[in-house]
């Protein structure tokens, strides 16, 4: 088939899940009873063009797949043009696989999740448009175009989580992502305005290649805006608040966008704009920062939280921060931050949707402590919910041994201190997600059943096929992905046109020795839980005499607490100042104006009697005046 076809096909990938979320919103309660299976169906449409897509890229030589479709033209003005254009390339091509593939799984599962849900059309048209968002996101040919499906992502995002807007607490989470994420599409608003001033274009060819002749300190300032950015939508510290009250959305909401949509856009956006961060070293420190500290940031969060969303979310906030800390070692990370992030869309996704399994046989409780002894009663949730736990703690042969290994291997060679520093960081972090998820499998599917004594006791049941096959899928891809991605280098060579080739740095240690370290640390982790809550009860209330990390845990290290204290709070007393200015001040210059003018009037009124007289004296005297000045000033 000619390259125009493939062109053309482009468009449909985001657009089939457009025209389903168009339909299903346009067509009201008409589209009830078939909405969601045209919604699934047409997410499963885009999955296969993604799939052609592929392999046709890969039957192509390495110097033509990349193929690019432009549209029509968006702006106009001056000296600047934007065109509609979608780039399918090595890079962009792995996130359309991982967005459709695992969206469509997510909408099969949805349709037993939400059966009973009296919203489940809507419902569906929110997904498909949630996916046509961050698939115009990872296909568009520049910047504007990210921005364009990063704000349709925020939307998206928004009208998910709160969903069940009903739940006072959802509709307060739904508005608080909202929120934290307008924040950091500022920084992403900035950063399109330095481009343009600097590159006279917003495009990833003027962009990204005129960075040669362009200052480092400008650089700088465009990688840090687009960091601040990628904060906000990977769940990044300082812009992390909002992950965890985003479980407040429907199960399957919790796995579109903390595996493979949302979360990922940060990871995509940084990697995207790899050359940008290299020639600013300064902003790849802030990179590794951020990633090294968000990483340990959400493991300790999770190893304090009794829902089992909650925890999970801290999970996803800490893997998403080995992500970033890898696109922070710039070529040498960016296959190994693709690789995992990959790996984590199958097994995070699988996960959550475990954990939507439990939820829904167990009248919808989250709390772990009300939960235990559910490993016989569902088999196939327990099994595919164990692949994906030892795939997230990287035990081997599963994705994550793989991929969050190399990840640590390649920090270690970083060189400098900065090496055995990231070092050190990742593998307290794996050795504390062994922890914290072997104490998630323990509270969940082992131990005495807590549950049994319950006023309002659930029934235990395996979830319907509907619901079940989509597990046992991502329970696959969660043992054979990172291995798939990663050995042989084959996601490097994959990538290597579009990301440049991965420097190889000298190790103080090598592979072996890492790997028998972390896995020493993972065991620890193991153990440490299973004796805290595999061999001893669980009690049902949890404890309220815990030390202060244990507090601070529970309460997300204070990140609320952060930012109402130094963002609400500044932004409160900027208000009242405004305020205080306004009604002090600015309210009382027109008063003040009327004022002068009243008295002036006054004084005024005296000189117009409306006696001639009085005119006639006036006019005397001020000849004479003048006459006395004229004559003076001759005399001199």
């Amino acid at each position: 088939m000619t390259s125009g076809f493939w062109a053309a096909l482009l468009w449909w990938i985001p657009g089939l899940p457009a025209v389903g979320a168009a339909v299903l919103l346009l067509g009201g309660r008409r589209t009830d009873t078939w909405g969601h299976l045209l919604a699934t169906a047409l997410s499963g449409m885009a999955a296969i063009a993604g799939i052609a897509s592929v392999a046709a890229m890969i039957t192509r030589d390495q110097a033509t797949r990349t193929v690019v479709s432009t549209g029509w033209q968006v702006i106009d003005s001056g000296g600047f043009q934007v065109d509609a254009a979608l780039r399918l390339d090595q890079l962009s091509v792995c996130f359309v696989l991982l967005i459709t593939v695992v969206g469509t799984l997510i909408h099969v599962y949805s349709i037993g999740y939400m059966a009973d849900d009296p919203n489940r059309r809507r419902f569906f048209a929110y997904l498909n448009l949630f996916l046509a968002a961050m698939l115009v996101l990872v296909l568009a040919d520049g910047y504007l175009g990210i921005y364009l499906g990063w704000e349709g992502v925020g939307l998206a995002s928004y009208l998910l989580i709160g969903f069940w807007q009903h739940k006072p607490t959802a509709a307060t989470a739904a508005k608080k992502a909202f929120v934290v994420n307008r924040v950091g599409d500022i920084g992403f608003v900035i950063a399109l305005m330095i481009m343009f001033a600097t590159f006279g274009s917003v495009g990833f060819g003027d962009v990204l290649g005129g960075v040669d002749g362009t200052s480092e300190s400008t650089l700088t300032w465009i990688s840090l805006c687009l960091l601040l950015a990628a904060c906000a939508k990977s769940a990044q510290v300082p812009l992390q608040s909002w992950l965890l009250d985003a479980m407040e959305g429907p199960t399957p909401v919790s796995a579109l966008i903390h595996a493979a949509t949302m979360v990922t856009a940060g990871v995509y956006l940084i990697t995207r704009s790899g050359p940008l961060f290299e020639a600013a070293p300064g902003a790849q420190t802030a990179v590794l920062v951020v990633g090294a500290v968000t990483l340990l940031f959400g493991a300790i969060i999770g190893c304090a939280k009794d829902d089992i969303k909650k925890a999970l979310a801290a999970s996803t906030m800490s893997q998403i921060g080995y992500m970033v800390l890898a696109a922070g070692l710039g070529p040498a990370g960016y296959a190994l931050a693709i690789a995992h992030l990959i790996g984590h869309g199958f097994f995070k996704a699988g996960l959550f949707l475990g954990a939507g399994s439990v939820m829904h046989a167990m009248n919808e409780q989250t709390d772990m402590r009300r939960y235990g002894g559910l490993a016989r009663l569902m088999p196939i949730t327990f099994v595919t919910f164990g692949f994906g736990y030892l795939a997230l703690i990287g035990i081997p042969p599963f994705s994550g041994f793989f991929t969050k290994d190399g990840i640590i291997e390649t920090a270690l060679a970083a060189g400098g201190i900065r090496g055995p520093l990231l070092f050190t960081v990742a593998v307290l972090g794996a050795g504390l997600t062994a922890y914290y998820m072997t104490r998630v499998m323990a509270m969940t599917f082992f131990g005495e059943r807590r549950w049994a004594d319950a006023p309002d006791a659930p029934t235990p049941h395996e979830s319907p096929a509907v619901m079940t096959a989509p597990m046992v899928v991502l329970a696959i891809g969660s043992l054979l992905a990172g291995g798939l991605l990663v050995i042989g280098s084959t996601l490097a060579d994959w990538l290597a046109p579009v990301v440049g080739t991965p420097e190889h740095h000298e190790s103080p240690l090598s592979a072996v020795a890492v790997t028998v370290i972390v896995l020493v640390v993972v065991g620890a982790g193991i153990a440490l839980a299973w004796r805290q809550y595999g061999m001893r009860p669980v009690p049902t209330v949890a404890p309220q005499d815990v030390g202060v990390l244990t507090a601070a845990a529970r309460r997300d290290l204070y990140g609320d607490a952060v930012n109402e204290a130094v963002f609400e709070g500044s932004g409160r007393a900027l208000t009242a100042t405004a305020v205080l200015v306004e009604d002090e001040v600015l309210a009382r210059i027109p008063d003040g104006v009327g004022a002068g003018v009243t008295g002036l009037s006054r004084l005024s009124r005296g000189l117009q009697t409306g006696f001639v007289r009085s005119y006639a004296a006036s006019i005397l005297v001020g000849t004479a005046v003048i006459g006395v000045v004229t004559w003076v000033v001759s005399a001199l």
